[in-house]
C-alpha cells in the first residue's frame, strides 16, 4: 500500500530538508520502500546519510507547501532519537528509518528502509473528503513538468469543487496555493 507522507532529511550544511514522498509500506510500517527523483535533494542526503524520519500527518498544508519548493524550514521540530534526523512535532506519528538497501538497477531508485524508532505525537484528526482533495492536488503540482495541461486542468477543476464543499480554512489555504502555483507555471 502507498501511503502519503511527509520525510525530512538533514542536508548536508545541517539545514532541514522537507518532502511529501509516498512511500510503498508494510502493514505495521516496519519497513517501506521510498522511491525518490534522482535529482531531488532528498535522494542525495538519503544517498549520503542513509537516515531520515517519515510522517504521517493530516496537515495538508504542510503537503501542499512542500510539494511545491515552498520548504516550510520554520516548522517546528525536535531531534530524532535513534537516526542524524528532526521530528515533526506537529505531525501525528513519526518512523525514524534507515535506508538498508538502495536499488539504481531501474529508471527511478527505490530505497528499501527500516524503521529503528516510531512514535505517537497526537491524533489523526479524522477523514475529510477536502484533505484528500489537497493531497491530489499536490501531487498533481509535482507533476507538472510531465503531465498534459488539460489533463492537469480538469482533476484540479474537479478537486476546487470537493474543496468548496468540505473545506476548513487550512485546506482552503493549502488549495490556493497550489492553484496559485500550477497556473504559473
Amino acid at each position: 500500500m502507498i501511503l502519503e507522507a511527509i520525510v525530512t532529511t538533514v542536508n548536508q550544511d545541517g539545514s532541514l530538508n522537507i518532502s511529501p514522498m509516498g512511500p510503498t509500506v508494510s502493514a505495521d510500517l516496519s519497513q517501506f520502500t521510498l522511491r525518490p527523483f534522482d535529482t531531488s535533494t532528498t535522494c542525495a542526503n538519503l544517498k549520503r546519510a542513509r537516515t531520515g524520519v517519515m510522517h504521517v500527518t493530516d496537515d495538508v498544508l504542510m503537503f501542499a507547501r512542500s510539494a511545491i519548493g515552498d520548504k516550510p524550514t520554520n516548522a517546528p521540530t525536535r531531534a530524532a532519537e535513534k537516526v542524524d534526523g528532526r521530528i515533526l512535532t506537529e505531525a501525528c506519528r513519526f518512523y525514524e528509518f534507515r535506508v538498508d538497501f538502495i536499488d539504481q538497477t531501474n529508471a527511478r531508485m527505490s530505497l528499501n528502509c527500516s524503521t529503528v524508532k516510531s512514535g505517537r505525537l497526537r491524533d489523526f484528526w479524522g477523514f475529510n473528503r477536502a484533505k484528500h482533495a489537497v493531497i491530489e492536488a499536490a501531487i498533481l503540482a509535482t507533476r507538472i513538468d510531465f503531465l498534459p495541461k488539460n489533463e492537469i486542468a480538469d482533476s484540479l477543476a474537479r478537486l476546487q469543487t470537493i474543496v468548496d464543499k468540505t473545506a476548513g480554512p487550512r485546506e482552503t489555504e493549502a488549495m490556493e496555493l497550489l492553484v496559485s502555483f500550477i497556473h504559473a507555471n
